[in-house]
């Protein structure tokens, strides 16, 4: 049996679609982590009472720490985008 070109196209559509759907689906966690340290951490910093360099606590907490975790995300966000591009590359055509 011969695979026509609206097989292929049906099953690119799909592929498409898989790939979409795992996108998103990324991007909502990566976003709920993100909006968890934006307000979670800050507002659970405060109770971080003593001195840190001259500095409260909760000042550290909420400004470095965050700011690694938000960079965290990016660099995994990265390399989930550079897997899933490549397990939903298209497959040469020759």
């Amino acid at each position: 049996m011969k695979t026509t070109d609206a097989d292929h196209a049906a099953r690119d559509a799909i592929r498409l679609q898989q790939y979409w759907l795992r996108v998103k689906r990324l991007t909502a966690w990566l976003l709920l982590v993100w909006a968890l340290v934006s307000f979670g951490l800050t507002y659970f910093a405060r109770d971080l009472n003593f001195s840190f360099f001259g500095w409260p606590f909760s000042f550290w907490v909420a400004s470095q720490g965050a700011l690694l975790i938000f960079c965290m995300i990016v660099a995994f966000y990265a390399y989930a985008m550079r897997k899933l591009d490549e397990q939903y590359q298209a497959p040469d055509k020759n």
